[in-house]
């Protein structure tokens, strides 16, 4: 997804040593050799913006929206990397998927890492896969009378996930490993589901959010809270499946 103009990061947080933002769906973390016809990166958008050098903490995937953290200096940027390698950072996500994923549980499913051509052309290929372990739990789920496919209706789930390890794509792999894939996947979705959901809903992206993260400052050693709101495609989203967004603010 392109962006026609340079975008305006919304910051959730900011002071001396962290600046978090809103990352929107589509937007690259940093240059790539994948982004040749790319003109925007977050790393840079939130440089203008704050006026000053900073250094990303984490990445998320292109396509996933959501709670961005960047160090303001070298030493935090040690630090925070510190958190989490130690784990000691908690993520909550939001993913809409296909299909009526019910109940809660834990989802520990090795993964076989996933090499770029170009960029992980010095990486064995012969790896073993990696733990990764992702908690979820089903908070709505919804149905539309809509024949797709050999299904006589569409169903839907609005899922929360903590994931414990960081592999690429982890999220996505895991959920497509329960067979209940997120829409809007193109690398691990339903071929089926995904142009529906685009024709019904009119926007074309992954229905993933990086949603809160929480810490414990690294310099303040005070408990940060750090929250995205869901945007406006999401909220259609809920509006169309009948989901009343004060009560998913409740869920988070």
């Amino acid at each position: 997804m392109p962006f026609d103009e340079k975008p305006i990061l919304t910051i959730l947080y900011q002071d001396d040593y962290i600046v978090a933002v809103d990352k929107p769906a589509g937007l690259f973390v940093h240059r790539s050799y994948m982004d040749k016809d790319e003109i925007y990166f977050a790393l840079q958008l939130v440089r203008d913006q704050v006026g000053k050098y900073v250094y990303p903490l984490h990445r998320l995937d292109r396509p996933t929206s959501g709670v961005l953290l960047f160090g303001l200096n070298e030493e935090v940027a040690r630090l925070m990397g510190q958190v989490f390698i130690d784990k000691k950072i908690q993520k909550t996500y939001f993913a809409l998927t296909r299909g009526h994923l019910l109940g809660a549980g834990e989802i520990d499913y090795p993964l076989k890492e996933k090499l770029d051509k170009l960029g992980d052309k010095n990486v064995s290929l012969d790896k073993a896969p990696q733990d990764a372990v992702t908690h979820y739990e089903s908070l709505l789920t919804a149905s539309l009378p809509i024949k797709v496919g050999k299904f006589d209706s569409v169903r839907y789930s609005l899922i929360k996930l903590l994931p414990t390890t960081g592999r690429r794509h982890q999220i996505r792999r895991h959920l497509a490993h329960l067979r209940h894939p997120i829409l809007g996947d193109i690398n691990y979705g339903d071929n089926k589901q995904n142009p529906f959901f685009i024709e019904h809903f009119g926007f074309k992206r992954l229905m993933l959010i990086a949603k809160k993260v929480v810490f414990i400052h690294p310099i303040t050693n005070v408990q940060l809270t750090i929250e995205a709101e869901f945007d406006q495609q999401w909220l259609e989203v809920f509006d169309e499946l009948s989901w009343e967004t004060k009560i998913i603010k409740t869920l988070t």
